[in-house]
């Protein structure tokens, strides 16, 4: 795994050298780890993931339509991130949270980098930072974050500013 992501920096350090827009880059030879089937699709701005039972908002939080191209994905200190699902009513739900590390990592695309997630199921999906909900216990100023560049999982400084998609269910 360790050399997935050596490789994948250094793509992306090379890309950006060259002056290249980043694009979705998909390894055929590396089984799919979320195909399409995995989601079931709501209509409304909703999808069930099949494997795990959890529903997710299909958009970051910021943008919306069809295909998640209206507005700009906000980004959020780790304790604002935790309190975006309170008080909303999305598609008929009131129940929307922010994900744990485990579920939040469940979306990784493993054989896609930029960004590693279904862009089918989950349109206009950045490769950023996403929190979770899970802080990181032996350091009090730390939670866990999905950079879905590569799908690396790691910790940061709850008041740095990132992405949120919300889900419901599980736990």
């Amino acid at each position: 795994m360790k050399m997935k992501h050596a490789l994948v920096a250094g793509l992306a350090v090379a890309l950006l050298v060259a002056g290249q827009a980043l694009a979705q880059t998909c390894d055929p030879n590396i089984p799919a780890t979320a195909p399409d089937s995995r989601y079931t699709d709501h209509g409304d701005g909703t999808l069930t993931d099949n494997a795990t039972g959890l529903m997710w908002k299909q958009c970051a939080e910021g943008l919306s339509g069809a295909n998640c191209t209206s507005g700009q994905e906000q980004y959020f200190s780790w304790s604002q991130a935790l309190q975006q699902g309170q008080g909303l009513t999305f598609a008929g739900h009131s129940d929307w949270r922010l994900p744990n590390i485990k579920e939040l990592s469940s979306l990784v695309e493993e054989c896609c980098l930029s960004p590693a997630i279904n862009l089918t199921r989950f349109p206009n999906a950045s490769f950023n930072g996403f929190w979770s909900s899970s802080p990181i216990a032996s350091y009090s100023n730390y939670a866990w974050v999905v950079d879905f560049y590569s799908g690396y999982v790691d910790y940061y400084y709850r008041y740095v500013s990132y992405a949120v998609r919300l889900v419901r269910g599980g736990q």
